[in-house]
């Protein structure tokens, strides 16, 4: 249980502005118990979609200037599946921070954050195998 608990908070903390390799320590749990696949890429699908949506709540609360205007300029293009893309590095975050900042509507914004996320926990899980 200490590990799922470890799982978890890495993959939420990584999913913020704090650079941590959420997918090592997923590799990791999986190489430990290879029997719970299913369990540990859930746990950390969740906790990283819960990390990438506390950005998005921060990025409500940031003003206009403090904002990457890249992530922006994509989000007004794509809208919220661009958020699907908010698992990756650097640019995940601000895209995270955009989506809230532009008020986009967060069950949307969820759903595609946790769609990217579990896609690239499926990856390594497969590569743990």
């Amino acid at each position: 249980m200490d590990q799922l608990a470890a799982l978890f908070a890495a993959s939420f903390v990584a999913a913020t502005l704090f650079p941590l390799p959420s997918e090592a320590a997923l590799f990791a749990y999986l190489k430990a118990h290879p029997e719970q696949v299913v369990l540990g890429v859930a746990i950390a699908t969740l906790g990283n979609t819960m990390g990438g949506m506390t950005t998005y709540l921060i990025g409500r609360l940031l003003p206009n200037r403090q904002l990457n205007a890249r992530a922006l300029r994509v989000l007004h293009r794509w809208g919220a599946p661009a958020t699907f893309f908010a698992w990756l590095p650097i640019v995940g975050d601000a895209l995270s921070a955009a989506a809230g900042w532009l008020r986009m509507n967060w069950l949307a914004a969820r759903v595609f954050m946790a769609a990217g996320r579990l896609s690239r926990y499926i990856a390594v899980a497969v590569f743990a195998q």
